[in-house]
């Protein structure tokens, strides 16, 4: 049995392509929406004391079987996502690897992002400035695959964070240390952005410039107003995945001219955006219905305040193939650790 710790993971990502990441989900979300080859099971939910533990078991045909299991803090829980997924051999049925998934979860919700911001931003987009609400995980692989992606343009990164706590300021540092040409802001999330101030003046001012904004929070009230949000603006949302969670307003979401999701059943009853705006199945679009299906996409300019957006709340298939990729790649370059002796099949007999 194969077993992988988070630095083994950040090492091996690293040398895995944004194209390659974003063209990965494109395949098993496209396999979702055609009901082709998977099999996902609803996640199962345990609440602990500090915790919800999810378990998300899944199968995707030619990449294998396996579960993620992820605690998310409740009241009194330590920050971050503890995860671990076990990758399943096809053959023996048992474990054959485990992987730390802490961050290879927040990899790929963001090769998810990447995916639908090369559909909805188009093939010869040049995005400037890019604004994210969040500090952790999420939000530090988001910013990392879109400024890798889009390294010729993106040029300006602010960081809205509802305290400008520790966690922010250590991702500021990393950041600007590995993108030294892109200039990094942290700013605090406003409060109150219905009256005049200057942090809403801020606010107004750098979603009015953005290009592509990001959230990844546990909010259950909107971040910012829709009209500070200008039009042809792209946005990525992957905080909320209960009713009782969003990240904007209703009125945001009407105004979209594209709204993408990454399961349209899972979405209709997590999202707790679209399930506060009443929308519909028949209103939102599958990322894997517009793979490769250019010609079908709405114009972006299509009404003069349209922008685009894609929500996603994380499908357990997502983890079955990146753990896949991740541990063909450890195999390959040796990395971690092996425990050859863990299912012994021949177990000696203890004398009593």
């Amino acid at each position: 049995m194969l077993v992988l710790s988070s630095a083994d993971v950040d090492a091996l990502v690293a040398e895995i392509s944004p194209d390659e990441l974003a063209q990965l989900m494109a395949v098993v979300f496209r396999r979702v929406s055609e009901n082709s080859g998977v099999d996902m099971p609803h996640r199962l939910s345990v609440r602990t004391k500090s915790h919800n533990t999810l378990f998300m078991p899944s199968h995707v045909d030619t990449y294998g079987t396996a579960i993620k299991i992820v605690s998310v803090p409740t009241s009194g829980g330590s920050d971050g996502l503890p995860a671990t997924t076990l990758v399943m051999d096809e053959t023996s049925g048992g474990v054959k690897a485990v992987v730390n998934a802490r961050n290879l979860t927040a990899i790929r919700t963001a090769a998810g992002s990447l995916l639908a911001t090369q559909l909805a931003l188009g093939p010869n987009a040049s995005p400037r400035i890019l604004v994210v609400f969040g500090a952790g995980a999420q939000i530090a692989a988001h910013i990392t695959l879109l400024l890798r992606y889009y390294s010729g343009s993106l040029r300006r990164c602010i960081i809205y964070n509802r305290s400008l706590n520790a966690r922010a300021e250590k991702l500021v540092e990393s950041l600007r240390r590995n993108f030294t040409s892109v200039t990094f802001l942290c700013r605090q999330t406003p409060e109150n952005t219905d009256g005049v101030g200057d942090d809403a003046n801020s606010l107004q001012s750098d979603l009015g410039s953005s290009d592509i904004i990001c959230a990844a929070t546990p909010s259950t009230k909107a971040l910012f107003p829709s009209s500070f949000v200008r039009p042809r603006t792209h946005l990525n949302l992957v905080g909320s995945y209960t009713p009782q969670m969003m990240e904007v307003e209703t009125s945001l979401i009407h105004r979209a001219g594209l709204l993408m999701v990454d399961s349209r059943s899972a979405c209709m009853l997590e999202a707790g955006e679209l399930v506060a705006a009443g929308v519909r199945p028949e209103d939102v679009r599958e990322v894997g219905e517009l793979v490769g299906t250019d010609s079908e996409m709405p114009p972006r300019d299509s009404s003069g305040d349209r922008i685009t957006i894609f929500k996603s709340v994380g499908l357990g298939v997502q983890d079955v193939v990146i753990a896949k990729l991740v541990v063909d790649l450890a195999k390959t370059k040796g990395v971690g650790y092996n425990l050859n002796s863990y299912d012994d099949r021949n177990p000696t007999v203890v004398q009593s």
